[in-house]
């Protein structure tokens, strides 16, 4: 064969490339809008904004949840190294503070992650990020007892329940988004055994006008959320089951 002749690898590379920029495209674009809508956000819509054929987004996501989990996974590995930190801490208290700061800011970072979270719990609560560091924040929460930092009547779950809350703060946007560190230490503190030292706040709180212009952007962003969802076309809203019949 001679090297003008084609062979069957032939434009197979550009072919599997185009491929792999489609699936991120469309990772991209169902997590800004997931962010907005929630889980059960168009899957037509996901497709057109990645500007690839709805028969494209169903290859590669056959059901709402495997989109769901394809996100969730990407979104994990971001924490890998979480884990790392917790270890290298000087005493348990100081790991639940690492584990709690992180997972927060983690969480503010991407307002998509808390819908995703919540249909996880739902279809599959092995594979969630609570699960994943059970053992780890159990032994810390165990230990800090032990050292008389944390309340003894303070449990693991607590501590989840705690940092999502916090982190819930990013899907507010506006305002709220910049409290969270604020508000991750207040809670903090209230975590302490009442004989600890009570670090200072970080930054500062929101005044009574920037409050309620954080307040008022809500109810402008849930006004407008609204109006799109009663104008959206049927068959293009929500969802769990195979991504066809949505």
């Amino acid at each position: 064969m001679t090297s003008s002749e084609s062979t069957p690898q032939d434009g197979a590379q550009p072919r599997r490339r185009d491929a792999r920029q489609n699936r991120e495209r469309l990772l991209v674009e169902a997590r800004a809008l997931i962010a907005v809508h929630g889980v059960d956000a168009s899957l037509e819509e996901i497709a057109r904004r990645a500007d690839v054929g709805v028969a494209t987004l169903y290859r590669n996501f056959p059901t709402r949840d495997d989109l769901v989990r394809a996100l969730h996974d990407i979104s994990l590995a971001e924490l890998s190294s979480v884990r790392d930190e917790i270890a290298a801490a000087p005493t348990a208290w100081d790991g639940i503070v690492v584990y709690t700061e992180r997972v927060a800011e983690w969480l503010v970072a991407d307002p998509s992650l808390p819908p995703i979270l919540k249909r996880m719990e739902t279809i599959d609560p092995a594979r969630g990020k609570v699960a994943s560091f059970k053992t780890m924040l159990s032994g810390l929460v165990t230990q800090a007892k032990r050292d008389g930092d944390l309340r003894t009547d303070v449990d693991t779950v607590d501590l989840a329940v705690l940092v999502t809350m916090v982190g819930s703060l990013g899907t507010l946007g506006g305002g709220y988004t910049g409290q969270w560190r604020r508000q991750l230490s207040i809670v903090l503190d209230g975590l302490r055994t009442i004989d600890r030292d009570r670090p200072k706040l970080p930054g500062r709180p929101l005044g009574a006008k920037e409050y309620q212009a954080a307040v008022h952007g809500l109810s402008r962003r849930a006004t407008r959320a609204a109006s799109r969802g009663a104008g959206a076309a049927p068959g293009t809203g929500s969802g769990t089951g195979s991504a066809a019949d949505a």
